[in-house]
């Protein structure tokens, strides 16, 4: 309890002071999981609505395929990437291991299928509901994929959310592509498990408790700028 206390003492504290280090984590942080979030709702999100409405043989498997990719263990991924990044890799002369480019590429990997699948569940209630309209409009296949997307944008909201809010506390594969370098790729979750191990607990409480709030805060932001509470719809 001792700990706790001390930790949001230190949070408090690193928070009015301004510390530079704080801020330089944090915005990188929300520079890699947020930009994480828009390259995997921009592949997300039309996929699943494409899984929506379209019927074919391996259906089925896809859904079922993409549902397991759910849990796909993140330190899997980092290494993947890693290797596929490294200087003996298929990419190694582009140089992004270490990065904050490789935390995103990790990221991505990670988060579309989550936002795929929430995507898919959202758009196929609405297509249950559009079905006839759109076909009896002679829509094409983009166009009932545009309008579904846009029709379900704040359900769909829910679904990046979702992504942000796995990207955003991820640490197994962002510390293996990221390599947690002070000023260069150390974000807040690898900034914790660092100051675990040195034994810093109120310090790395203070980084949970800021790491914590900023989730939070996006996701107000997210609600306010869709207008969900305006329009009397969640």
């Amino acid at each position: 309890m001792n700990d706790i206390l001390l930790g949001l003492a230190e949070a408090a504290r690193l928070i009015v002071s301004f510390d530079p280090e704080l801020i330089e984590i944090t915005l990188r942080s929300l520079q890699v999981s947020v930009g994480a979030m828009v390259i995997a709702s921009a592949i997300g999100l039309p996929f699943g609505a494409w899984l929506a409405i379209n019927r074919f043989r391996m259906r089925r498997v896809v859904i079922a395929l993409l549902n397991a990719l759910m849990g796909l263990p993140p330190v899997v991924v980092g290494l993947i990437v890693y290797i596929l990044l490294s200087r003996s890799g298929p990419f190694g002369v582009l140089g992004l291991l270490f990065t904050p480019t490789a935390m995103v590429i990790a990221q991505v990997i990670i988060i579309t299928p989550l936002i795929a699948s929430i995507a898919h569940q959202a758009i196929r209630e609405l297509w249950a509901d559009y079905h006839d309209l759109l076909i009896s409009l002679n829509t094409t296949k983009s166009q009932r994929i545009r309008a579904l997307l846009w029709d379900g944008r704040r359900a769909l909201l829910t679904a990046s959310l979702a992504g942000f809010g796995r990207a955003i506390g991820e640490v197994g594969a962002i510390m293996i592509v990221g390599g947690n370098i002070d000023h260069a790729t150390r974000v807040l979750t690898t900034a914790i498990a660092l100051e675990t191990g040195k034994g810093e607990f109120a310090l790395a409480l203070a980084l949970g408790f800021v790491l914590i709030a900023l989730a939070i805060a996006v996701n107000f932001a997210m609600h306010a700028l869709s207008r969900t509470e305006r329009s009397g719809r969640w």
